[in-house]
């Protein structure tokens, strides 16, 4: 039986609701933080103090050891490295460019095989009878740029996703250097790779930090990240895809953002405010919206700028042909 865990419904407040017809339908409810541009905690919602996992809310961190292990990933291929793709063909070729140049193919990768999640992509696959592949898993990016630091290093490559492995050793320091935390927990990801429990305090704290580091800093560490920010900046389309939401909000809003599984986001504004939050259920529908209207409130965005990607961002709900309601933010927030 599990002794540790996220925090509990208890613990929780309400974020966003789901109408249909003018009836509330569903409640996500779950803990936020929001840190102000100097990192100190603005607002404090439910439980953020208590441990989670971020899932794929990790890979900055997790990109920027590899960038620390010597890599020079640049451009699209730093933005691989920290996404959590579609699968696209852009970002299949993408990965396979990242491994061409250690001399490795995508037999190397050990993420769990896939089919890609862009469905113009997935179906072409599934006509020409290609099945899921490692390189469309959302995470081969990831995979490859730590495939890049062990080649880099003469790390041995076939065990790079063991928690004692030289590779997630220098992951497990980057996230405590960054959060200013101890993981209470470690466990393994979806794609395979360690994944550590930290709070949404610490997690909000490491993206801040992350956010307004420098490519210019004098400091490795941070210019790597700013080298990283700067990167998705520039190619959103990487870090998830065309018409996704964080591709639409770094792409419109020009804020740093990036989902993980089971309803984990964090998203940091230029000025350096940032917002970490879990829905407690582990549905992420409604995650974008509440990060982005914690940033209005606090100043860091507008709130017509925001307004302006609401309607991109599929909040509707549907009955028949017809909209007849939609995730909004809960009343209560």
């Amino acid at each position: 039986m599990a002794q540790l865990g996220t925090f509990t419904a208890e613990d929780a407040r309400e974020l966003a609701i789901v109408t249909r017809s003018g009836f509330v339908e569903s409640r996500h409810v779950g803990s936020a933080v929001v840190l102000d541009q100097h990192g100190d905690v603005q607002r404090s919602i439910g439980a953020p103090e208590k441990p989670i996992f971020p899932r794929s809310s990790l890979k900055p961190f997790q990109a920027i050891a590899v960038l620390n292990a010597g890599v020079q990933l640049r451009g699209a291929q730093a933005v691989l490295a920290t996404a959590s793709h579609t699968g696209t063909m852009k970002h299949m070729s993408t990965v396979r460019a990242m491994l061409a140049t250690a001399g490795l193919t995508e037999d190397a990768l050990q993420c769990p095989p896939a089919l890609p999640q862009d469905e113009s992509t997935r179906n072409t696959m599934i006509r020409q009878g290609v099945g899921p592949q490692r390189i469309a898993m959302n995470c081969s990016g990831k995979h490859a740029a730590m495939l890049l630091a062990c080649a880099a290093n003469g790390w041995e490559t076939d065990g790079y996703l063991h928690p004692e492995h030289p590779m997630q050793r220098a992951v497990l320091d980057t996230v405590e250097r960054f959060t200013g935390e101890k993981p209470a927990a470690v466990a393994t990801d979806g794609c395979g790779a360690p994944v550590f429990a930290v709070s949404l305090v610490g997690l909000a704290r490491g993206i801040a930090r992350v956010r307004t580091s420098s490519p210019s800093s004098p400091f490795a560490i941070y210019r790597n990240a700013g080298v990283l920010v700067e990167a998705v900046l520039e190619d959103p389309w990487g870090i998830q895809g065309p018409g996704s939401p964080n591709t639409i909000v770094i792409e419109r809003l020009g804020v740093f953002a990036k989902l993980g599984a089971e309803g984990v986001l964090v998203m940091a504004a230029g000025d350096g405010t940032t917002v970490a939050l879990k829905v407690l259920d582990g549905n992420g529908r409604a995650s974008t919206i509440v990060a982005l209207e914690l940033l209005v409130r606090a100043g860091a965005l507008s709130r017509d700028d925001v307004d302006a990607v609401i309607s991109d961002l599929g909040l509707e709900v549907s009955g028949g042909e017809t909209v007849v309601g939609h995730i909004e933010i809960s009343p209560t927030l």
